[in-house]
């Protein structure tokens, strides 16, 4: 088997075990199916082309889940991004204001903890996706993020505090006896 069949087996071996959870990780960052894809794809692709360049200091997936955070933050750093960004603000100035059984009901939608977490400030909502549900363990988010181990248990205990008091304002209750009648 030529070194290319080797890459190319590996890569899918890769793709078939990781390709979805991968697109999950960049879609908590990007918070777009589409240009999560496209990201997974992109990372896939650089994986292939240097794949000399994996050293083996972490598993293969864990080297997968950097490559895809560091092409999120190119993501937030393009033009592209930042334009759609302007466009995105200029489109919702522009449009009338909701009314309040517009707003309620959009309320109510929030209370979702997906929803939630994806509301948080990016650098923990980072933690808090690698941590509970890539279940990766705090050293691993640390080296994956390029952060301390102290630096990791510090955000996620903020971003903890941050979720629980959103969900308590939104009125979500995770206690299954105590359930409200409508």
């Amino acid at each position: 088997m030529s070194e290319v069949d080797e890459k190319r087996a590996l890569l899918e071996q890769a793709m078939e075990a990781h390709g979805e959870m991968l697109t999950r990780l960049a879609m908590t960052y990007v918070k777009n199916r589409e240009v999560a894809e496209d990201i997974t794809q992109d990372v896939f692709v650089r994986a292939f082309e240097k794949i000399e360049d994996y050293r083996g200091d972490a598993t293969f997936k864990t080297y997968l889940c950097k490559l895809t955070i560091n092409r999120c933050h190119d993501h937030f750093r393009s033009w592209h991004y930042k334009n759609a960004q302007v466009i995105d603000w200029w489109e919702r100035l522009m449009q009338p204001s909701r009314d309040l059984d517009e707003q309620v009901s959009s309320r109510e939608e929030a209370s979702d903890l997906g929803k939630a977490i994806l509301s948080l400030p990016l650098r923990y909502r980072e933690v808090i996706v690698l941590y509970y549900y890539q279940q990766f363990d705090v050293q691993e988010v640390a080296k994956l993020l390029g952060i301390s181990d102290n630096t990791v248990k510090t955000r996620m205990k903020r971003a903890r505090e941050r979720l629980k008091y959103m969900l308590v304002e939104e009125g979500f209750d995770h206690d299954p006896t105590n359930q409200k009648s409508y």
